[in-house]
């Protein structure tokens, strides 16, 4: 089973502006207050293409978990594992810039909790194809992300050993079956990740809009003084 979410947005300033943006959203929760669940980002590797001149970069990102709760109420502990009792999910990201063709298309996807559920989210931001649209500075964004359960397999194989052992289905799985199961749990999961996206495009937002009135050599400089106060205080 899989489950598709797109959404098409235009931010209100240059592309380069936006990219910068968007690499800076997790940096610190005072420049983002809306990426306060991000614990921690490191970067893995970065560099750029000598051809093409494109910057490729892979991050890992540390956050509070985001699986839904009502995920864990959904499946019997024999199914999840325990899993309900995590508080943090990795998620790597990568990306790639084009500054000379005004492109930068992300990926990003948890690399744990799998078992239950996949979340791969891409996004391309790009420059507009219109003169009126480069002229006032805008950068079009499209957000797409798919969702894709691994349970059927798992409470397939669970009804199976059940209708071996009793002749019967246990009343849950019975009942909601392994289909139903996944089709729940990519529904709870597209629900919570809509209202996810809307908060991060108001966190671009305001990282935007302190870029634009700070500058970027002044965010950068409170970002500097923020990790010497942290650095200080360890």
């Amino acid at each position: 089973m899989v489950l598709t979410h797109s959404t098409n947005h235009t931010y209100s300033h240059p592309f380069p502006t936006v990219t910068l943006a968007y690499f800076l959203r997790y940096s610190s929760p005072q420049l983002n207050p809306f990426a306060a669940h991000v614990l921690s980002t490191d970067t893995i590797s970065s560099h750029v293409d000598p051809k093409t001149q494109r910057l490729y970069t892979t991050r890992i990102h540390l956050k509070k978990s985001r699986m839904p709760s009502a995920v864990y109420k959904l499946l019997p502990a024999s199914v999840s594992g325990g899993t309900s009792g995590e508080k943090a999910s990795y998620i790597l990201e990568t990306s790639v810039v084009d500054i000379k063709e005004g492109w930068m298309k992300t990926e990003s996807r948890n690399l744990n909790f799998t078992g239950v559920l996949s979340v791969v989210e891409k996004q391309h931001f790009k420059v507009p194809s219109s003169l009126e649209a480069v002229a006032r500075n805008e950068t079009d964004v499209n957000s797409s992300v798919m969702f894709k359960s691994r349970l059927g397999e798992k409470i397939r194989g669970k009804i199976g050993q059940a209708q071996e052992s009793s002749g019967w289905l246990p009343g849950f799985l019975g009942g909601l079956g392994a289909k139903g199961i996944q089709r729940s749990i990519e529904s709870l999961a597209s629900t919570k990740t809509i209202d996810q996206l809307s908060k991060s495009r108001d966190g671009m937002r305001l990282v935007l809009e302190r870029l634009r009135n700070g500058g970027v050599i002044g965010v950068m400089e409170k970002l500097r003084q923020e990790r010497q106060r942290q650095a200080a205080a360890m």
